[in-house]
């Protein structure tokens, strides 16, 4: 099974883009999890995924946020959101359960610096996250979370530690909630298959961050314990950042291989 996170930055703009690229990618993708979808549900283009064999559940709203799972399997359950209104006038969050595992996809807050009320928004949201983790999951349960986090983890998830500390998606305590996530029971599966290797997810549109590689990591596929056994391979698609037409978005697709024949699991 190949898993893929992309934060979009407008389904509706990356039309031409994301049509192209699952064309190369010869729809070998079995999930594809999206986020910043920007438009309402009634106008999600079901068609852009339908030739490839997928059934998407969008979770969106108008110019901001929006989440969507589209899948070639089919899914036992689909849930959108928190199921708290409060936290759900933000569209970030979907999840649901295949056969054999559950997925649950997210978009972070952005932030904005340290004090404002994006600021405090972001390590809320994290907060909440986590409860949500605690109250609907177990960590021994073949669990998959990915998405657009808008945390480099660590120095070497961003392309100038010394140029960028301090700065939002790198201040410590972005960083503490971030490993608050993991510390549940979640793994970061890039790092756990490549601990020193450095390779972004995301590159600002400006000064032309993507022919330098001046990026951060900040697209995560993590899982829990139970699925190790089954990590094959963890990618970064750079075809669908590294082009200047169809216009890209600032995120690559995320992409990690799991082979379930190496699992035993009972159903989600």
């Amino acid at each position: 099974m190949k898993v893929c996170t992309y934060n979009v930055n407008s389904i509706r703009a990356r039309s031409e883009l994301v049509t192209r690229w699952l064309e190369k990618r010869t729809a070998d993708l079995d999930v594809l999890c999206l986020q910043e979808l920007k438009v309402v549900d009634e106008l999600f283009p079901h068609h852009l995924f339908q030739p490839a064999g997928y059934q998407c559940y969008p979770f969106g709203q108008k110019t901001y946020n929006g989440v969507a799972i589209c899948t070639r399997h089919p899914l036992t359950t689909v849930h959108y959101g928190f199921g708290d209104p409060q936290w759900d006038e933000q569209k970030r969050l979907i999840w649901g359960a295949t056969e054999m595992l559950t997925i649950v996809n997210v978009y972070a807050p952005h932030g904005d610096v340290r004090g404002t009320e994006k600021y405090f928004y972001k390590l809320r949201w994290y907060e909440r996250f986590r409860d949500f983790l605690n109250t609907t999951f177990h960590p021994d349960q073949p669990l998959i979370v990915v998405g657009d986090f808008n945390v480099a983890l660590e120095d070497k998830d961003v392309y100038d530690p010394d140029a960028l500390r301090d700065t939002i998606g790198t201040m410590p305590e972005e960083r503490e909630a971030l490993r608050s996530i993991l510390e549940w029971g979640l793994i970061d599966s890039f790092r756990f298959l490549y601990p020193d290797q450095q390779q972004f997810t995301w590159w600002d549109y400006i000064g032309g961050a993507i022919w330098k590689n001046a990026g951060m990591r900040i697209d995560y596929i993590l899982c829990t314990r139970p699925l190790l056994p089954a990590l094959q391979d963890v990618e970064v698609d750079l075809w669908a950042r590294r082009r200047r037409k169809p216009t890209p978005s600032d995120h690559a697709p995320v992409i990690a291989t799991f082979d379930l024949s190496q699992i035993k699991t009972e159903k989600p």
